[in-house]
């Protein structure tokens, strides 16, 4: 429910209405005004109950496997519903693009202050690209918004989800959100909008539950990963060998759901070259034109790499010259590189450097920047246990759930956290979704929502106690 008045108020109501017949409870409801003067009422028991397992037809809080649908986390799922879909017309409803810094320090201030009515403990760090990065070079990034809330249990558990986007501001106004059928469209909403606002109904969901039994609970919203997460890179892969489990929020599938164990590493090269400028009508045999010496470059390396392996390369950004009646003195490109493993990213850096020393004009002079991006995500054994746990509560629920152990040439956050691990990382708990990227058709499916905030909620649960072994 979502409400405009700030106060703190305490009522009465069913825990968690028409799920438990007779059992009252109180909960405390924060209000909390969010710069969209849009704010959720979130609710939080005042004590947890050790009676709350006790529903008809489970076995504890969490229900077991083959009754799924009949438990607590599943029916407060159903009930979220509506309140998720409008916090996700908030979080479309403010532009955030990766160099949108105004954009993304609004959308981290109403993540934030929904963090802290929940009972996180909440910092907002501010990040920066290295000064080495290719492209970025030192720039100021979008903040990440880091959460954490001590609990009783055992393990701790950490939900990622990026608030950046590709877009420019000022496209929001072409693709508003939406509700279409069993479709909510919106710019981001799929990458990764849905997941982040996943992860705040999680946590709520969790405190509207009582539920408490994981040693710490941790939520890592970051707003540089649609650059490659230069700047909350390496806090994720810090916090990854912190935590016993990490949870990326990154889309779960189209037509199907699905999880996955793997990702593909990025890296970004960075062709320089440096001729001789010269009058283009009167002298151009006294230039050396950097433009084609470039493209000599880029055509004899565009087909370098291994299809079997998932290693390529794709020059997408060039610029030369800058007068009509000039030889270009200079002339540069970038190319994304992509791979299945890090280590053939050292095969291709080794090709591009081999390539570069055979000229097409001798007396250029070529610079080779190489920038690795994004790790590979590669899953170790307690990866592969969280993906069949989530597998096995999906059946629970009657639904099937894809383990994709090959990455398909996209990067994902899940990489820096799988780098050094404590424990295990596994990727895409968001919603089913489709035009990622997309400026015009960019969507989730509705009828995804209850079973992945369902599937969120039970793995904190069961990681968190200790349920889950590896």
């Amino acid at each position: 429910m979502f409400v405009r008045s700030p106060a703190l108020q305490l009522i009465h109501q069913p825990s968690l209405q028409g799920l438990r017949r007779g059992i009252k409870r109180t909960w405390l409801t924060a209000a909390v005004v969010t710069s969209c003067a849009l704010t959720t009422v979130w609710a939080q028991p005042l004590a947890h109950s050790p009676q709350v397992g006790a529903a008809a037809g489970s076995t504890s809080v969490s229900g077991a496997p083959a009754d799924g649908r009949q438990s607590l986390p599943w029916r407060g799922a159903e009930q979220q519903q509506a309140a998720y879909l409008d916090t996700l017309k908030t979080l479309v409803g403010i532009e955030s693009g990766s160099r949108d810094l105004d954009g993304l320090r609004a959308l981290a201030k109403v993540v934030a202050d929904r963090l802290s009515a929940m009972g996180m403990e909440v910092k907002t760090i501010p990040t920066r690209a290295p000064e080495f990065h290719p492209m970025l070079k030192g720039a100021e990034l979008g903040p990440m918004v880091y959460g954490r809330k001590a609990g009783k249990g055992s393990k701790k558990v950490l939900l990622i989800a990026h608030m950046d986007t590709v877009y420019p501001r000022g496209m929001g106004e072409r693709q508003p959100f939406r509700v279409e059928g069993d479709r909510a469209y919106g710019l981001g909403i799929a990458d990764d909008k849905a997941g982040v606002a996943l992860i705040l109904h999680t946590v709520d969901l969790l405190a509207r539950l009582g539920y408490d039994d994981y040693a710490e609970l941790g939520v890592l919203i970051n707003g540089d990963e649609e650059v490659g997460s230069p700047g909350s890179g390496p806090m994720l892969t810090e916090l990854g060998g912190q935590y016993d489990a990490v949870l990326s929020f990154e889309g779960g599938g189209g037509r199907t759901d699905m999880v996955r164990l793997a990702t593909s590493s990025i890296a970004i090269a960075e062709l320089k070259v440096t001729g001789r400028a010269s009058h283009a009508g009167g002298n151009p045999e006294g230039g050396r034109n950097a433009i084609y010496e470039l493209a000599h470059q880029i055509m004899k390396t565009r087909h370098f790499g291994d299809a079997d392996k998932g290693l390529k390369i794709n020059w997408t950004v060039i610029e030369g010259g800058g007068v009509r009646n000039v030889i270009p003195a200079s002339a540069s490109a970038i190319a994304d590189i992509r791979s299945l493993t890090n280590a053939d990213l050292d095969i291709m850096e080794q090709a591009l450097r081999k390539a570069i020393q055979d000229k097409l004009i001798p007396d250029t002079k070529i610079e080779l920047t190489f920038f690795r991006s994004r790790p590979a995500f590669v899953p170790n054994e307690a990866s592969v246990a969280l993906a069949r746990h989530a597998q096995t509560l999906f059946k629970g629920i009657g639904l099937p759930l894809e383990i994709r152990d090959k990455a398909s040439g996209g990067g994902t956050d899940a990489a820096f956290a799988g780098l050094r691990p404590k424990g295990g990382v596994l990727e895409s708990f968001g919603l089913r979704g489709f035009g990622a990227h997309s400026n015009d058709n960019e969507y989730v499916m509705i009828d995804s929502i209850v079973p992945r905030l369902y599937l969120s909620t039970r793995m904190v649960m069961d990681v968190g106690a200790g349920k889950v072994s590896w």
